[in-house]
């Protein structure tokens, strides 16, 4: 091993508003792959798959009383990842190895932290990305929301907002597989068919064709929801709220709508939490990570006999990643949005 060009995505500054693609800089370096991590307990990776989610917006800004630090201007950001090991200080990990965990935005990556990290076995039967996507932090999170906070039940009503993307789609499809009518939201029509098609719900709406949100979800569920998993907060919690049934459960996975604004949008419909004794309940899902040998065996086995599907849009090479990451906050991708570093 010597010396090689190494590409990396950089932080530029902190950010008010949408993220834009020149938030972030591409930037070609070098990297000494000798470099000395004798006695550190590190380990030396090349990364292959690379996750782009919408937590990452609350990184760009200089908060750090949320779940996880702020990005550091000026130096790699990092995300979920899919890796080969090239290069080991740790018993644990030998090169050749497959892992995902928390890694930079760049070709090469020397990760201290390995305690985060987890192997892969390979299987040819499951894409390596699905690791960032299916069977990684999205597939837990849809997984352990939809059956530890919503616990549901046979028969029951639910609503998934953000339906086409990468919790959204699994959700609704254990909730199929758990006897439930289900309804998701998208923002264009080729995402509404994606969900109806492909993806085996029973209905979808594009919102940005509806005026009245109260008046769609009327439509769609005239005895009302049971559970409302929301991955967007906004007008369509506040609407959701209206159409609720007694004793009815919400998820609250994510607010992407919100997460860019100055002033979030305020929520009016609150007083139905106790007029129908709705739980409403926000999680992370590194509450649930001693869920993930059982979720993995689920969702994996339910994979490979075809009752899920999964929807990936895959961008290929690092110097597609500022963009791809901008696209997220305009409904751009149609799936979970991976970027394609390298595929081997």
């Amino acid at each position: 091993m010597g010396e090689l060009e190494n590409k990396q995505v950089i932080f530029k500054g902190y950010i008010d508003g949408v993220p834009k693609e020149t938030d972030l800089e591409f930037k070609v370096t070098k990297i000494d792959l000798n470099v000395h991590t004798k006695g550190s307990g590190a380990i030396l990776v090349k990364n292959l798959y690379l996750s782009c989610d919408p937590y990452m917006r609350g990184r760009m800004r200089d908060f750090h009383g949320s779940y996880i630090k702020p990005f550091v201007p000026g130096q790699v950001i990092e995300g979920f990842g899919v890796s080969k090991v090239i290069h080991s200080d740790h018993p644990n990990f030998k090169p050749g190895d497959f892992i995902t965990g928390f890694t930079g935005w760049e070709q090469y990556s020397l990760i201290k932290n390995t305690d985060q990290l987890r192997k892969i076995q390979p299987d040819d039967d499951i894409p390596l990305s699905f690791y960032v996507g299916l069977l990684g932090m999205p597939g837990i999170t849809a997984y352990a929301g939809f059956y530890e906070v919503c616990t549901p039940q046979k028969g029951e009503y639910v609503f998934v907002s953000a339906a086409s993307g990468a919790v959204g789609q699994l959700v609704g499809q254990l909730a199929k597989l758990h006897g439930c009518y289900v309804v998701g939201s998208a923002g264009s029509k080729e995402k509404v068919e994606i969900l109806k098609n492909k993806l085996g719900f029973d209905e979808a709406f594009n919102y940005k064709e509806e005026s009245d949100l109260d008046a769609t979800l009327k439509r769609y569920f005239p005895q009302g929801i049971d559970i409302y998993f929301d991955n967007v907060g906004g007008d369509m919690l506040d609407a959701a709220l209206l159409n609720m049934r007694i004793h009815g459960r919400i998820a609250v996975c994510g607010m992407v709508s919100q997460q860019s604004l100055s002033t979030p949008i305020g929520i009016y419909n609150l007083l139905n939490l106790i007029t129908r004794r709705i739980k409403m309940q926000g999680f992370l899902q590194s509450d649930y990570l001693h869920l993930y040998p059982r979720f993995l065996e689920h969702v994996a086995s339910y994979y490979k006999q075809g009752k899920i599907l999964y929807v990936e849009d895959m961008n290929e090479g690092l110097e597609s990643a500022p963009a791809a990451f901008a696209g997220l906050f305009h409904g751009k991708n149609v799936g979970k949005q991976v970027i394609c570093v390298a595929r081997d």
